[in-house]
């Protein structure tokens, strides 16, 4: 038998990722432009039929990166029994928050479940799911252990955090540094050595709990820095001052200052999702995570406040905004993704239906609003032809294929969110 060490240097192990959305399929095309076997799992039957047929599901990755990688080999498959013939097993399924901001494990132990009586000796299992720190230690080794393996010596155990940043053109999966952790030293070592064969830099870290707060830290830092200037656009507000200018005026200094910039609340299944995790796990320890919450708390009540701002700028016109037609432009959590998960657009709408507003929306990249964890709409996307037709036109996501002068030449009010017009146009309400 050819040890495992040795597969991965020849790039002769198959590589199993387990959950092919906006990380996983990434991961896996990336393992085959690199000469990697791999082999997808999914439990979404429609997913796996697009994807060995050619097709991508995902706006920015390209059809030709999915046939390019069946030509390598690749295929997919809701049959979880294959896992006994993959050498690495990458696991990067969803970890969301059940009521009361508390950690939802069901995706990561449901595929713990499904995989366990198809494990064989000698493989490496790595947790890319992001999550509280002690989840490998808690959830993974025991089953693993359970199982009749002993880890370290004939199974091997690691945790390597996503970074992927979808609609990033700076960088991508290849040069996103990659935080690599293990079990034991063996294990940390396979796992560095894994993903070394296709990352141009990994950083390996002590224990698997420092590269699980390490990815919750990254989470916890964009939250709060974003909870700050959301405040701050409120402030700015009342004393009738435009806060982009004030971050564009800051970020000229080269030292000291990050600009981040708000918006009608956080969207995305990373940063409104993982702080929460944190916060759950350190009641444990008995501390308060008081900074957390509260940007929690702010980023949260930002649709209500992108409301109240839309019902002030129709009442100058007078109008009511229960009595209105509103189109939402964006439905995105994110520009030039198509990308709805935890999306504020989708407040936005529960609010506005509930005080009455006719409400529609427009994204270039969605053409249909489905049922999601949270909510349960019936939409498609409108044509922008009927612009005119609209009381009100709220930007909640900046996509760039926006016309933004026609949009300006057209609508009667425009609320915009994401600060792309010049607030001192009377058309224009900043929120």
């Amino acid at each position: 038998m050819i040890p495992l060490k040795a597969k991965i240097e020849n790039k002769g192990s198959v590589v199993g990722i387990i959950g092919l959305g906006y990380v996983g399929l990434p991961l896996l095309i990336r393992f085959s432009e690199e000469g990697f076997k791999t082999l997808g799992f999914d439990v979404d039957d429609k997913k796996v039929d697009m994807l060995n047929a050619g097709n991508s599901y995902i706006k920015h990755i390209e059809t030709e990166k999915i046939r390019y990688a069946i030509n390598l080999g690749f295929r997919a498959t809701s049959d979880f029994s294959n896992i006994s013939h993959v050498d690495a097993i990458l696991i990067c399924v969803p970890t969301p928050l059940e009521e009361g901001n508390q950690p939802d494990l069901s995706y990561i132990r449901s595929t713990l479940q499904t995989i366990q009586p198809h494990l064989s000796e000698n493989q490496l299992l790595v947790l890319e799911s992001t999550t509280y720190p002690g989840t490998t230690e808690e959830e993974v080794i025991p089953m693993i252990k359970n199982a009749g393996f002993k880890v370290g010596k004939n199974y091997f155990i690691g945790y390597s955090p996503e970074r992927e940043d979808p609609g990033n053109t700076k960088y991508d999966t290849r040069t996103i540094p990659k935080i690599v952790s293990g079990y034991s030293e063996k294990c940390l070592q396979l796992t560095e050595l894994l993903y070394a064969k296709i990352i141009k830099k990994t950083v390996s870290v002590s224990s698997l709990r420092v590269a699980e707060m390490t990815k919750i830290l990254e989470n916890i830092h964009r939250a709060v820095n974003i909870g700050l200037v959301n405040e701050l656009k409120m402030v700015a507000d009342k004393m009738d001052i435009d806060i982009y200018e004030v971050i564009n005026a800051a970020a000229t200094k080269p030292f000291g200052f990050t600009p981040y910039y708000p918006g009608p609340g956080l969207g995305g299944h990373c940063i409104p999702i993982d702080p929460f995790y944190l916060t759950w796990k350190a009641k444990q320890y008995g501390v308060e995570t008081r900074f957390i919450e509260l940007a929690g708390e702010v980023n949260t009540c930002m649709p209500r406040w992108v409301i109240n701002k839309a019902r002030e700028g129709l009442e100058k016109q007078g109008k009511k905004l229960e009595d209105s037609n509103v189109l939402l432009l964006g439905l995105a959590y994110k520009k030039n993704v198509d990308d709805y998960r935890e999306s504020p657009t989708l407040e936005l709408i529960r609010i506005l239906n509930n005080i009455g507003a006719s409400v529609d929306y427009h994204d270039f990249y969605i053409p249909k609003l489905n049922k999601t964890r949270k909510y349960n709409y019936e939409m498609h996307s409108v044509n922008l032809d009927s612009i005119r037709d609209y009381d009100c036109v709220l930007l909640a996501t900046d996509h760039d294929d926006y016309d933004y002068d026609m949009l300006l030449r057209e609508a009667h009010l425009i609320v915009d969110t994401r600060g792309r017009f010049n607030n001192t146009h009377k058309k224009i309400v900043k929120a």
